[in-house]
């Protein structure tokens, strides 16, 4: 500091100054944030939500910092990108998603001897538990594709730096050619069965019956007893699911199926629950042949804890009753 401001302070404090901040200061009055400014901002956003700050500033004369201030703190408006969802659902398929929701939580309360889905139990993270007949007894499966080289997504490439710590790079990866065809059957205890289509075949019902059929070897060596118990089964609604010969696989064995709407993956636990950690393990990974990828596959499940799979199965309850309360939307978590 230089002797004549060291001066200044000594006669500012002999005056009778006893702080060092800067006193509040008038400064130039707003004439721009005003009442009439801030309703034609809402007007002008209310008729077109993707509205940008610069075109509203050039269309009411202003600048862009004061038009900033205003739709985000006066009217406290944030933009963000629409959510993508499977379908568009029609007002059948909604209406089916709450009856079946419906119908699946009066099933468990009746299996619990309570009346209120409330009483079923909460678990850890807040998911509903349930120890009941159709849980226990519950299979439930879907098919993916699985590349030989997963691009790594965005989310998780990112990591933690300082301000002035350099940018990291992230070339674009293109998705192998190559790919899998997985089938995943599994239940609270684990995978059951991991099925991979030759290379050259299709998933038809012939293909899903004999896929039926190592599966219900595989439960009768994994899950002695479930075969005498029943078996309750959960698949989605695809052609070879539905198909009259796969129906009569399941009558034949007594097999019985868990209703599912269509096009609601969020209601499926492979699409919800298994299919994206596994997509994320193998992300950034390249391997030269299938035979390696679907070890690495056998390899990730088998290491998977038990309760993974049984939160996964216990947190239908909530979904279902999540798709009651959002008035049949899509469920997020």
């Amino acid at each position: 500091m230089s002797r004549s401001r060291v001066y200044q302070w000594c006669t500012w404090f002999g005056e009778g100054r006893i702080s060092l901040g800067d006193e509040p200061k008038s400064g130039r009055p707003k004439t721009s944030t005003n009442e009439e400014n801030t309703t034609r901002v809402d007007e002008l956003i209310r008729c077109d939500r993707r509205m940008k700050i610069r075109e509203i500033a050039l269309k009411l004369e202003i600048p862009k910092s004061t038009v900033h201030e205003i739709v985000h703190d006066t009217l406290g408006y944030r933009k963000v990108s629409a959510r993508w969802v499977p379908k568009m659902l029609t007002e059948d398929h909604k209406l089916q998603r709450v009856e079946i929701s419906q119908r699946l939580l009066q099933r468990c309360q009746q299996d619990n001897g309570d009346e209120d889905t409330t009483h079923i139990g909460v678990g850890p993270g807040g998911d509903f538990q349930a120890n009941n007949n159709l849980f226990d007894n519950l299979i439930t499966g879907d098919e993916t594709w699985v590349h030989l080289n997963t691009r790594e997504t965005k989310r998780d490439s990112m990591t933690w730096k300082h301000p002035f710590s350099p940018v990291t790079k992230k070339f674009k990866v293109q998705r192998s050619a190559a790919k899998v065809m997985a089938t995943v059957l599994w239940d609270a205890k684990g995978v059951i069965l991991l099925d991979i289509l030759p290379q050259g075949q299709c998933i038809n019902a012939a293909r899903y019956c004999s896929t039926l059929d190592r599966l219900k070897e595989a439960i009768r060596r994994k899950r002695p007893g479930l075969l005498r118990r029943g078996v309750v089964l959960q698949h989605n609604n695809a052609t070879p699911d539905s198909a009259n010969h796969t129906q009569q696989w399941l009558q034949r064995y007594g097999w019985e199926i868990l209703p599912h709407p269509a096009h609601s993956l969020d209601l499926a636990p492979s699409d919800f629950h298994l299919f994206g950690p596994l997509k994320r393990h193998l992300g950034s990974m390249a391997f030269e042949t299938e035979d390696d990828l679907i070890s690495e596959l056998r390899n990730w499940f088998d290491n998977l804890d038990v309760d993974f799979f049984r939160v996964g199965i216990n947190s239908l309850l909530s979904r279902w009753q999540k798709c009651i309360d959002l008035c049949r939307y899509y469920v997020e978590k």
